[in-house]
């Protein structure tokens, strides 16, 4: 799963045991390296399917990492490509990457942005925030669209519970609850904070009509979901 240029059992422990800012500054430079990044044939489907959507001017990539959703947003958006996250090492390792987006570091509970965008990404990102916190998050993504803007990620189905992923994202979230009961700073990350339909309400909730696409993932189970703001009243 990992590569030999991605971290080593003793760096991820420290990660484990840091709060999730320090945690991924410590990652940076090798996360690429590892199975925690977006997939390929993720992105390329995710840029597929809101080709159709367009055309877009300018996008935002939420919780951008080192740059996955920047990847697909500079497929999509001629004008300006922006990423955001909290980890000044993620950053550095995206600005190295894509040299010619736009960063700024800031925490998604309170993005700093005010109708600046036609599209909106995140991938991978929502298990880092408690479900209490999505409010927050989906009303920052709503503020800095446009009227008529998308906000998109991949969400994937839940796994059936006789299957071996169910298990292990479920044996996952509990070694993480008891972690964090125990230790201090809490490193929040979860697989199955994001259920469908929870998350489909808090995106109602905020404002956004809320539709799925299909991806074109034979034998993956990931939809698109794809969120929008309404358009300016005429």
């Amino acid at each position: 799963m990992f590569s030999p240029q991605g971290p080593s059992l003793r760096e991820l422990t420290v990660q484990a045991l840091s709060s999730v800012e320090r945690g991924y500054d410590l990652l940076a430079p090798k996360f690429d390296h590892t199975p925690f990044r977006t997939p390929d044939f993720l992105l390329d489907a995710t840029i597929e399917a809101l080709g159709g959507f367009g055309p877009f001017r300018d996008g935002l990539d939420v919780c951008c990492g080192t740059g996955a959703g920047v990847r697909v947003l500079r497929q999509l958006c001629p004008d300006r490509v922006t990423g955001v996250d909290f980890s000044t090492g993620m950053l550095t390792q995206a600005r190295s990457v894509h040299p010619g987006a736009t960063w700024v570091r800031a925490d998604a509970r309170a993005l700093p942005f005010t109708a600046g965008f036609d599209v909106a990404v995140t991938f991978g990102a929502l298990g880092h925030f408690l479900p209490a916190e999505r409010p927050a998050v989906f009303a920052g993504v709503f503020r800095a669209l446009r009227p008529g803007g998308l906000f998109a990620f991949p969400l994937g189905a839940a796994a059936p519970v006789t299957s071996v992923a169910h298990w292990a994202a479920l044996g996952f979230d509990a070694v993480m609850r008891v972690r964090n009961a125990l230790w201090r700073p809490p490193f929040v990350m979860y697989y199955r904070t994001t259920p469908l339909r929870a998350v489909r309400d808090d995106l109602s909730a905020a404002g956004f009509a809320v539709r799925l696409v299909p991806l074109a993932l034979p034998g993956v189970r990931v939809q698109l979901l794809v969120a929008r703001k309404p358009p300016a009243s005429s």
